[in-house]
C-alpha cells in the first residue's frame, strides 16, 4: 500500500473514530471526558498552548463530515499518489504533515486561540504546490486536467474566497498559507525546473479561462 493510501485510510479511521466518540450514543463517554478527547485530537491554540500538543498533528486526520472527508480525500488520493510516485514516500509524508501543522500554527493568527480546526485541506494545499511545481503537466484523470491546472485552480479559488470574504466555517487563509509553505518544498524538489513549471501552470490557466470563454460564448450564440 501507498504511504498516500495510508494516509487517507487514517484520515477515514480517526474520523470515523472521532464522530463516534463525540456521539450521544458513544459509550467512551464513560471513560474520556468530551472536552480531554477535544483537547488532545482537535486544533485549538488555548488548548495547544496548555500542553495538548497532540492537537497540531491528530486535527490533520480528523474531519467535520463526511464531505468534508470525501472531499478532501479525493484531492489527497491525486496529489499525494503523484507525488509518492515522483518524489518518494518520506517526502510527500513529510510534507504532507509540517504543511498540515504550520497551516494550523498560523490559523491562531487568522483565527484567533479559541477557533477549533481540523482537517487535511491546508496540509493538501502543501501538495498541490508541490505538485504545481515539479508534475505541472502529470495528468488527473479524476479531474480530467493537468495537476498543474488544478493546483493552480484550487489556490485561486481560496485566494478569491478571501478577498470576497465568503468565509464561514472554512479556514481559507489557511489554505492558501498551506500552499505557500509548499511552494519551496517544490522549488527544492523541482530540479531547478520550478520557474518553467510554474509558467506551465499559469499558460495552461490562462488557455483553460480562454476556451471557457470560447465555448460559453458558443453556447449563448446557440440559445443556451
Amino acid at each position: 500500500m501507498s504511504k498516500t493510501n495510508l494516509l487517507i485510510m487514517l484520515c477515514v479511521l480517526l474520523s470515523l473514530f472521532y464522530w463516534y466518540a463525540s456521539s450521544e450514543a458513544s459509550v467512551l463517554k464513560s471513560y474520556v471526558e468530551p472536552k480531554l478527547l477535544d483537547a488532545l485530537l482537535v486544533f485549538q491554540g488555548e488548548t495547544f498552548f496548555k500542553g495538548y500538543v497532540t492537537s497540531v498533528v491528530a486535527a490533520i486526520f480528523i474531519h467535520a463530515d463526511l464531505t468534508h472527508l470525501i472531499g478532501n480525500m479525493i484531492f489527497l488520493f491525486v496529489f499525494g499518489n503523484s507525488l509518492e510516485k515522483e518524489l518518494g514516500a518520506k517526502r510527500v509524508v513529510a510534507a504532507f504533515l509540517t504543511g498540515g501543522a504550520l497551516s494550523f500554527m498560523a490559523g491562531i493568527i487568522f483565527y484567533g486561540m479559541k477557533t477549533v480546526m481540523l482537517g487535511a485541506s491546508a496540509a493538501i494545499f502543501t501538495l498541490a504546490a508541490i505538485a504545481m511545481l515539479t508534475k505541472p503537466l502529470k495528468f488527473s484523470w479524476l479531474f480530467f486536467m493537468p495537476l498543474g491546472l488544478v493546483a493552480i485552480i484550487y489556490f485561486l479559488y481560496n485566494v478569491v474566497a478571501v478577498l470576497y470574504a465568503t468565509g464561514g466555517s472554512v479556514g481559507y487563509e489557511a489554505h492558501i498559507f498551506g500552499f505557500l509553505v509548499g511552494f519551496p518544498m517544490g522549488v527544492r524538489w523541482s530540479r531547478g525546473l520550478w520557474k518553467r513549471n510554474l509558467l506551465i501552470a499559469v499558460v495552461l490557466l490562462i488557455a483553460y479561462f480562454a476556451v471557457s470563454l470560447f465555448l460559453s460564448a458558443g453556447l449563448l450564440q446557440l440559445g443556451f
